[in-house]
């Protein structure tokens, strides 16, 4: 018996539509059709599930640059006409733009006429090229020499270029871009909705693939965006809050989520208007990518591991801490003996000073001191083990408070210690994707 109750993350697909000539560039293992969303629940409610059809699959194309929709939904059998049959096209058509295409062969068309004429509109803030999978797939260079050799002029190299918009509604066609690549944000971010138009003042940064057909003509493919609010910071600077974030499914797990939050960060880094980047409700996911990303940049900064840990340290590719010649893990070979500002206990007051300077928010920048610290921590060095201890959970302590101040002293001191190991067992798993 059929029950007539379809999946909705499994009938929504979702394609990247490139023209001809475009998909003629494309190595034999990429794709960028017929991937799936993580979630719809926004859109055909809480328990994703859809009623009345058999074999149903909606089909929802965008035009790889200019996001133009397609929509169209078949299936094999409909329940007769019933008040309890799922409007599929018309509860979709509710949350994208209305212009979308039903004529398969015009939306083709637009296609083809937007790979030559299609450009991304905003402020050229960064930019990062990788080799072509074409031409790594015939073998032309190799590895990490292939890399650092990349001509951005060239056929066989893929360029990555990232966009910034301010005053986003005053860019001719912004408005209409983003209402039509917003729909990724409910398909991806669990719990995301759509912004308010009416607020003026969110910011943007998009991710685009730009792909040369020849040495005169590019065209350009849509990868990932973030959003951006700014709050007041005084006395007359803005804290700049990421709020959305999302790499399309085609683009995951090859570092460009990373690319597109350090140009974010460099940029606020450069903005003389900006105090801090902070992170609003972050994903588990996008918490890791946060955190390792922050934690790269603070190892390859020397002047703060100089300042930190004090004598010599390694940066970059080398290790810092680790086991050593000694046997002990921490400094290793013949150790150090210069004590830096890091302690433990850290310096507050350098730590804070670091901390504007390198506009990272409060308890991240914590977080991230904590990390560094236990890289190098000794072993053996039971002094330093209780100050790293007591220096964690003061911190615990305080993000905490409202909680851990109902509890009887003793029952506080048991869940303190239980959320420092638990804490200081990922910060362990956080610095293995790093080293």
């Amino acid at each position: 018996m059929t029950d007539w109750t379809s999946d909705a993350n499994e009938a929504l697909t979702l394609s990247l539509v490139r023209s001809q000539e475009d998909k003629e560039a494309l190595a034999e293992n990429e794709s960028y059709i017929e991937f799936h969303p993580n979630f719809t629940y926004p859109i055909y409610g809480e328990d994703e599930k859809i009623y009345g059809y058999n074999d149903l699959v909606i089909d929802l194309r965008f035009a790889s640059g200019s996001l133009a929709q397609y929509l169209s939904v078949k299936y094999s059998e409909k329940l007769g006409s019933s008040s309890t049959v799922d409007d599929v096209e018309g509860t979709l058509a509710g949350f994208i733009p209305s212009d979308y295409y039903k004529d398969e062969r015009a939306f083709l068309k637009r296609v083809a006429e937007e790979a030559v004429s299609f450009q991304p509109t905003g402020q050229l803030i960064s930019s990062y090229t990788r080799p072509s999978p074409l031409a790594a797939s015939k073998g032309k260079g190799k590895g990490v020499e292939r890399m650092q050799n990349l001509d951005p002029g060239s056929v066989d190299t893929i360029e990555f270029e990232v966009y910034h918009h301010k005053a986003t509604w005053n860019t001719p066609g912004f408005r209409e871009y983003h209402r039509r690549m917003q729909l990724f944000i409910l398909l991806y971010i669990e719990a995301g909705t759509y912004i308010n138009e009416e607020d003026e003042v969110w910011e943007f940064v998009l991710l685009q693939r730009k792909r040369r057909a020849s040495p005169h003509l590019a065209t350009y493919h849509f990868v990932g965006y973030s959003s951006l609010y700014p709050f007041y910071h005084f006395p007359e600077k803005v804290r700049l809050r990421l709020s959305q974030f999302v790499i399309l499914t085609p683009y995951q797990r090859h570092g460009h989520g990373s690319e597109l939050y350090n140009a974010i960060y460099q940029y606020v880094i450069r903005r003389s208007d900006v105090a801090e980047l902070t992170v609003e409700d972050p994903a588990e996911a996008f918490e890791d990518l946060r955190d390792k990303n922050d934690l790269k940049m603070l190892l390859a900064n020397e002047q703060f591991m100089q300042e930190g840990f004090g004598g010599e340290v390694s940066h970059g590719g080398g290790r810092v801490g680790g086991v050593g010649r000694t046997g002990k893990s921490g400094r290793g070979g013949t150790g150090i003996s210069t004590k830096g500002k890091m302690g433990p206990p850290a310096d507050k007051a350098w730590v804070e000073k670091w901390r504007k300077d390198l506009k990272i928010a409060g308890r991240q920048f914590q977080r991230l001191v904590e990390m560094l610290i236990l890289l190098r921590l000794d072993a053996s060095d039971a002094r330093g083990l209780r100050a790293y201890r007591l220096q964690v959970k003061e911190r615990l302590y305080r993000f905490n408070f409202e909680i851990l101040a109902q509890l009887e002293k003793d029952e506080r001191h048991e869940k303190l210690e239980e959320t420092f190991q638990t804490v200081k067992e990922d910060y362990h798993r956080l610095l293995a994707l790093v080293h």
